[in-house]
């Protein structure tokens, strides 16, 4: 259950401004200091040590690949990789057992960079640095939260795990871009292997800083920062909601407070967790069982050099290779092209585009046919998709009886032909397909001239009327054909 969304964005007269910070787990095998399992879902306070829980003659050992996937991350970003520095945070919470968590502060391995979204609009990211999670704290009660909680259990199998914080510019002004961001930003750590960026699990975690002022101004306003948000959904709603409420507080002569704030999903309103914290609060200081970090420049070129092509890059690449041109940037033509690229079948459609299937009938199927069935590009047989979707072309399969086969061969494989016939699709005879529609047409004489003088969203009727009385087995295309060809017969 959830609250009801509200209208998105604040009144007319203001701005939003958002900078976010993601927070995602890196796909180690081990834990940033230590040689325990990076593992999710195990039996709590199996995976710990002294090292991760910082008992006293424990010393950390950075993990190699660890930083390794920072840099694929900052490189992704289109970041400078600099030598950095790890610091202890002061902080007194159940689930950081040491009271302080080693992050990077001034110093950080990544800086300066960007990322473009779909729409064309960019993102500056300030810094993506390396740091340690923390363990995790479940409260008993009914609100689940600490306040009314009777007891709490702590889980320190998180705690050590690899890190990498990713603190953008305050560029997003609406939630819509900021919902963009993430997504984008999830495709990119997914694509270069450096999380699997679940954010149901918690690999990837964002808070929300947002602030408002009136339009036109140039002056950032107080913000608060809204935590843990676990869904792009939850992103969307909670900017919406905390900046209607700064803009009514603002407008009844209030101010508002430099806070942390918590987004209850299911009220769909956000509240007070605490005051927010600068970074005189955390009282840092150099990490001092720890040398400074500086990968080689031979290491960085390496690491620039194996990454794959980003999801920009084959967005691109494949509205190429499909004829979407710049102009349809933000058509229904990109959309599908986004789609297909976000599901990881973008290798697919280009496999069908070089065996001859049109661009428009294999982005589609991709996406709906296999996309929205939660198949991905493992569970194809790419031979077989090909193959269905050359009946359907040639039309001797109709849309729908396309569909009926592809959902039988599509993962097992097999002779598309074949299953065709043992559903019983054969080609309807053209005077069978002309006969259904002249009957068509004749049970329905008042939307028949509707459509005559130019109601063209009544071809969808007598399209249905027509596979209706072919059981499925008319091709829609055809049908259509034949529609506007009596239709012109009528005005000649």
């Amino acid at each position: 259950m959830s609250g009801p969304a509200g209208p998105a964005g604040p009144p007319p007269g203001w701005e939003t401004v958002v900078g976010l910070e993601v927070h995602c787990e890196l796909a180690t095998a081990t834990k940033l200091f230590c040689g325990c399992r990076n593992g999710f879902g195990e039996e709590p306070n199996t995976l710990v040590c002294p090292v991760c829980l910082g008992l006293p003659g424990s010393l950390p050992v950075l993990n190699r690949q660890a930083v390794e996937l920072a840099m694929r991350i900052g490189l992704a970003l289109d970041c400078e990789v600099r030598p950095s520095v790890f610091h202890r945070k002061n902080y007194f919470y159940p689930d950081i057992p040491k009271n302080y968590q080693v992050s990077q502060y001034d110093k950080p391995i990544n800086t300066g960079g960007s990322l473009d979204l779909p729409d064309g609009s960019r993102v500056g990211i300030e810094r993506a640095h390396l740091e340690e999670d923390t363990g995790k704290t479940t409260h008993a009660g009914e609100s689940g939260r600490i306040h009314g909680a009777t007891y709490a259990l702590v889980d320190y199998n998180r705690a050590g795990v690899p890190l990498v914080e990713i603190v953008s510019a305050p560029d997003i002004r609406s939630s819509e871009q900021a919902r963009a961001y993430v997504s984008e930003l999830r495709a990119i750590l997914v694509a270069v292997g450096a999380s699997d960026a679940r954010m149901e699990e918690g690999s990837m975690r964002v808070d929300a800083n947002v602030s408002v002022r009136p339009v036109g101004s140039d002056r950032l306003g107080t913000r608060a920062e809204i935590k843990n948000l676990n869904s792009v959904r939850s992103v969307g709603r909670a900017i919406d909601y905390e900046a209607r409420r700064q803009v009514a507080l603002l407008e009844a002569g209030g101010t508002v407070v430099q806070e942390t704030r918590h987004w209850d999903e299911d009220e769909g309103r956000t509240s007070t967790l605490r005051s927010k914290e600068e970074a005189e609060d955390y009282r840092y200081f150099p990490e001092p069982d720890l040398v400074p970090l500086a990968p080689g420049a031979g290491w960085v070129a390496d690491v620039r050099a194996a990454l794959p092509a980003l999801p920009a890059a084959r967005r691109a690449a494949l509205a190429h290779a499909a004829g979407v041109g710049p102009a349809e940037a933000a058509g229904p033509a990109a959309g599908l092209v986004a789609g297909v690229v976000a599901a990881d079948l973008d290798e697919l459609v280009l496999y069908a585009l070089d065996n001859g299937v049109e661009a428009r009938l294999a982005l589609v199927r991709a996406t709906n046919e296999v996309a929205g069935r939660g198949l991905g590009r493992a569970d194809i047989v790419a031979e077989a998709f090909v193959a269905t979707l050359r009946l359907e072309q040639d039309g001797r399969l109709t849309a729908t009886q396309a569909k009926q086969v592809l959902a039988q061969v599509v993962t097992a494989g097999g002779d598309p032909g074949a299953v065709a016939r043992e559903l019983g699709f054969e080609a309807l005879a053209e005077d069978t397909l002309a006969g259904a529609v002249d009957a068509a047409v004749a049970a329905h004489p008042q939307e028949w001239a509707r459509y005559v003088n130019g109601d063209d969203k009544l071809t969808g009727f007598f399209v249905g009327k027509v596979m209706a009385a072919t059981a499925g087995k008319a091709d829609g295309k055809a049908a259509t054909a034949l529609l506007r060809q009596r239709r012109s017969g009528w005005h000649a």
